[in-house]
Protein backbone atom coordinates (compact mmCIF):
# COMPACT_ATOMS: atom_id res chain seq x y z
CA UNK A 1 0.00 0.00 0.00
CA UNK A 2 1.83 3.26 -1.03
CA UNK A 3 0.45 6.87 -0.60
CA UNK A 4 0.14 7.07 -3.92
CA UNK A 5 -3.26 7.93 -5.52
CA UNK A 6 -5.32 4.85 -6.78
CA UNK A 7 -4.75 6.25 -10.71
CA UNK A 8 -1.08 6.31 -10.50
CA UNK A 9 -0.77 2.93 -8.35
CA UNK A 10 -2.80 1.57 -11.26
CA UNK A 11 -0.41 3.23 -14.24
CA UNK A 12 2.71 1.60 -11.93
CA UNK A 13 0.86 -1.54 -12.04
CA UNK A 14 -0.03 -2.24 -15.77
CA UNK A 15 3.67 -0.79 -16.39
CA UNK A 16 4.90 -3.68 -14.42
CA UNK A 17 2.85 -5.88 -15.77
CA UNK A 18 1.43 -6.62 -12.01
CA UNK A 19 -1.72 -9.21 -12.15
CA UNK A 20 -3.03 -7.69 -9.00
CA UNK A 21 -4.08 -4.42 -8.12
CA UNK A 22 -2.47 -2.10 -5.89
CA UNK A 23 -3.46 -0.69 -2.69
CA UNK A 24 -4.11 3.53 -2.49
CA UNK A 25 -3.93 5.41 0.88
CA UNK A 26 -3.45 8.92 -0.41
CA UNK A 27 -4.98 10.33 3.28
CA UNK A 28 -2.22 8.43 5.43
CA UNK A 29 -5.20 6.45 7.60
CA UNK A 30 -4.26 3.13 7.07
CA UNK A 31 -0.20 3.92 7.22
CA UNK A 32 -1.11 6.05 10.54
CA UNK A 33 -3.13 3.62 12.04
CA UNK A 34 -0.12 0.48 11.25
CA UNK A 35 2.82 2.65 12.37
CA UNK A 36 3.96 2.97 8.63
CA UNK A 37 3.66 6.98 9.07
CA UNK A 38 3.66 9.22 11.72
CA UNK A 39 1.88 12.07 10.49
CA UNK A 40 -0.53 12.39 7.81
CA UNK A 41 2.06 15.04 6.17
CA UNK A 42 4.59 11.97 5.43
CA UNK A 43 5.63 11.73 1.97
CA UNK A 44 5.71 8.24 2.08
CA UNK A 45 5.13 5.22 3.86
CA UNK A 46 7.77 3.02 6.09
CA UNK A 47 8.12 -0.36 4.88
CA UNK A 48 6.64 -2.46 6.24
CA UNK A 49 5.01 -6.34 5.39
CA UNK A 50 1.83 -7.53 7.10
CA UNK A 51 1.34 -11.07 6.50
CA UNK A 52 -2.55 -11.93 7.21
CA UNK A 53 -4.20 -15.46 7.55
CA UNK A 54 -6.82 -16.27 5.36
CA UNK A 55 -9.32 -15.54 8.13
CA UNK A 56 -8.14 -11.70 8.11
CA UNK A 57 -5.69 -12.48 11.06
CA UNK A 58 -2.77 -10.14 11.26
CA UNK A 59 0.13 -12.54 11.86
CA UNK A 60 3.23 -11.16 11.12
CA UNK A 61 4.96 -7.04 11.14
CA UNK A 62 8.03 -7.42 9.46
CA UNK A 63 10.24 -4.12 8.77
CA UNK A 64 11.03 -4.88 4.73
CA UNK A 65 14.52 -4.63 4.54
CA UNK A 66 14.58 -5.80 0.72
CA UNK A 67 11.55 -4.92 -0.89
CA UNK A 68 12.46 -6.88 -3.84
CA UNK A 69 13.51 -10.01 -2.25
CA UNK A 70 10.91 -9.99 0.25
CA UNK A 71 8.29 -12.07 -0.80
CA UNK A 72 10.45 -14.50 -2.24
CA UNK A 73 12.28 -15.00 1.54
CA UNK A 74 9.07 -15.33 3.39
CA UNK A 75 7.70 -17.76 1.09
CA UNK A 76 10.99 -19.75 1.30
CA UNK A 77 10.75 -19.88 5.03
CA UNK A 78 7.64 -21.32 5.04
Amino acid sequence: MSFDSVEDNKKFAEKFDFNFPLLSDPDREVGLAFGAAESATDGYAARYTFLVSADGTLEQVIDTKDPGGQAEAILCSI
